[in-house]
């Protein structure tokens, strides 16, 4: 929600997606909406990229000596998978610290694990067991969020003067929570 509220032109632009698959609250959310709606995981995709739920995966422990990428990873060393910096790799990701789901309307990465440009949740046999629960949640909540209510920043915040630094930890999470004022667009009350 933060990323959508500093970045408002994706808020507009998801909207119309949710109006198309659902009408003007003609229709209640379902999950099978979710595949019908492109820039919706496109934003969850790269949100995920951005802010991973933890900045490090699981470590793990190099079985043998081995050579990756022209440096030698002894055996029993701790190897700790830094998603953060993935996410952020200029190698990787076209201008990789702006919020910008469209790269992915066109892209088959996803974060299940199989492309590990995205694997906020891990990959192989250690992946995160709740993968698929977040998977479907995230995206239904946050569709339901943006379908069901307007969002207004309070005390005139204006989107660009948002404070979007993060605290690390074994999690990653907003310095500052973000605070925002729901207002309902299918039931007029304001």
């Amino acid at each position: 929600m933060a990323e959508l509220l500093h970045n408002p032109n994706n808020i507009v632009k998801v909207r119309e997606e949710l109006g198309q698959v659902l009408g003007n609250g003609e229709q209640k959310l379902e999950e099978s909406h979710i595949s019908k709606l492109p820039f919706l995981r496109a934003i969850v995709k790269e949100t995920l990229r951005l802010h991973p739920p933890a900045p490090f995966l699981v470590p793990r422990r190099a079985e043998n000596d081995v050579e990756v990428c022209g440096y030698l990873v002894p055996k029993n060393a701790q190897i700790l998978t830094n998603v953060w910096a993935m996410g952020r790799d200029s190698s990787v990701w076209k201008i990789p610290n702006e919020f910008m789901p469209e790269r992915f309307l066109e892209s088959e990465i996803d974060f299940k694990g199989q492309d590990f440009e995205l694997i906020p949740f891990g990959a192989g046999r250690r992946i995160c067991a709740g993968l698929s629960l977040g998977f479907r949640s995230i995206h239904f909540v946050l569709a339901s969020l943006l379908f069901e209510y307007d969002w207004k920043l309070p005390n005139k915040v204006n989107p660009e003067d948002m404070d979007m630094s993060e605290k690390y930890g074994i999690t990653l999470h907003k310095a500052h929570p973000l605070q925002v004022i729901p207002i309902s667009m299918h039931n007029n009350i304001k």
